[in-house]
């Protein structure tokens, strides 16, 4: 039986996987940056080299930032 995630636009680079990103992310509710880390690092070889692992670093910092802020916001409201 063929699934949506049989037809890839724009290239094959995530149907190679046993399980694609987009699966792990949906199972997993992970939210944007989270997903967006998982994309960029899963497909770097197959598609954009060090440019994807630039962008997977730059939602990191990104998701440190935002956690960052909730701690201290959580610190302030003691």
């Amino acid at each position: 039986m063929t699934t949506i995630l049989d037809r890839q636009i724009g290239g094959d680079h995530y149907k190679k996987y046993s399980i694609q990103p987009v699966e792990f992310i949906m199972e997993n509710n992970l939210d944007y940056c989270q997903a967006n880390v998982i994309k960029y690092i899963t497909r770097f070889r197959d598609k954009n080299g060090v440019e994807d692992l630039r962008k997977a670093k730059h939602y990191v910092e990104m998701l440190i930032e935002f956690e960052l802020k909730q701690l201290k916001e959580e610190v302030n409201d003691d």
